[in-house]
């Protein structure tokens, strides 16, 4: 059982260690990273979950974007440690942040990942929406959280103004 609760500022470089042991050396290279530059994540929607010990098991953020004037969440990065990894941890995270992002008057959400991990939360392959490159652009994939969120959403992914 893990207890899931919004990311505070205490919690910050814990998480930090968290996506350092879980993702390459250089992470913070990646184009992603320019629209969370200088930009403080969603408070409420990035969570942590610890173990019944308090341990840190598993961190998701999200970050306020713009895609063609359109606002959005950028979902990333979640990670869970390497021996709390199989337990669901992550999809848990996934489903209970987007749920939150949902009750919050969030519509929709876009992340680069792997559409066969995260088809299985509704995202989908985004066409015409541009992450700053160098992005592949099958890697671009959206979820609307209010019907049709995503419909005629087109353009540029910038920083939240």
């Amino acid at each position: 059982m893990f207890d899931l609760r919004p990311e505070t500022d205490d919690d910050w470089w814990e998480v930090e260690a968290l996506y350092d042991l879980c993702f390459a050396p250089g992470r913070e290279a990646l184009s992603s990273y320019r629209l969370r530059d200088g930009v403080p994540p969603v408070r409420g929607l990035s969570l942590v979950a610890r173990d019944p010990d308090g341990i840190l098991a598993g961190a998701i953020r999200f970050w306020p974007v713009s895609v063609g004037g359109a606002r959005a969440l950028l979902l990333g990065p979640v990670a869970v440690h390497p021996t709390r990894q199989g337990e669901g941890l992550g999809a848990g995270l996934i489903r209970e942040s987007l749920s939150l992002a949902g009750k919050k008057g969030w519509d929709r959400v876009i992340l680069v990942g792997d559409a066969p991990y995260y088809q299985r939360f509704g995202f989908r392959r985004l066409s015409g929406v541009e992450m700053p490159p160098p992005t592949n652009p099958d890697r671009i994939l959206g979820v609307a959280l209010t019907d049709g969120a995503w419909d005629g959403v087109t353009g540029k992914v910038t920083r939240a103004a």
